[in-house]
């Protein structure tokens, strides 16, 4: 999860078919909401290049954004009335979940300056990326093998990322973090102040 002052880690143990399976669904086919996305994107490109104004690109935006929701209910109400129970279901579970919260997904369009795309988050995982691969290498034996490894990698990582988006030092955090411990004093918090 990555939002303007903090990125928080989930570290896998797998990065298989199964895994992303597990992640997206089994029948997740996306069709109807990559169309939306395309859509929904070349107003925005559009509005970036002072094509169209801000009410424009909101108005633009309006049927792409009821279509988007309609496209969430027919999946709740398809998988509902099937009673699913293969692994398609989760996909409607995850529909389901996002219907109540379906408009916070569209806040950029609300408040100027939030972006649609998940540039940040891309940004907040390349480094997590890049010790993959190197991770990965044959001569390298460093890989997340254990539940615990992960937890610990993913708090590590959640940190660094965190303290490097907001501009904080990363060591100076870690030291503070290490003293609170073994001193029984406060904790660092990665909420930046304010």
């Amino acid at each position: 999860m990555v939002t303007a002052v903090v990125t928080v880690f989930v570290q896998g143990l797998s990065r298989s078919t199964a895994a992303a399976i597990e992640l997206l669904g089994n029948a997740f086919g996306g069709a109807e909401l990559l169309d939306l996305q395309q859509q929904l994107f070349v107003q925005w490109h559009q509005w970036q290049d002072a094509a169209i104004d801000w009410s424009t690109l909101q108005l633009a935006c309006r049927p792409i954004r009821q279509a988007f929701v309609a496209t969430l209910q027919r999946v709740v109400e398809l998988g509902y009335q099937r009673g699913e129970r293969t692994p398609w279901a989760k996909t409607v579970r995850t529909c389901h979940k996002l219907l109540p919260v379906a408009d916070g997904l569209w806040t950029f369009l609300e408040m100027e300056g939030i972006e649609p795309a998940n540039n940040a988050a891309e940004r907040a995982l390349r480094q997590s990326v890049i010790q993959r691969k190197i991770r990965d290498l044959p001569s390298n034996s460093h890989s997340v093998q254990s539940a615990s490894c992960a937890i610990c990698r993913s708090r590590l990582l959640t940190v660094t990322t965190t303290l490097r988006q907001q501009g904080r030092d990363v060591w100076e955090f870690l030291e503070q973090a290490w003293i609170a411990h073994h001193r029984g004093g406060v904790m660092p918090s990665l909420q930046p102040d304010p």
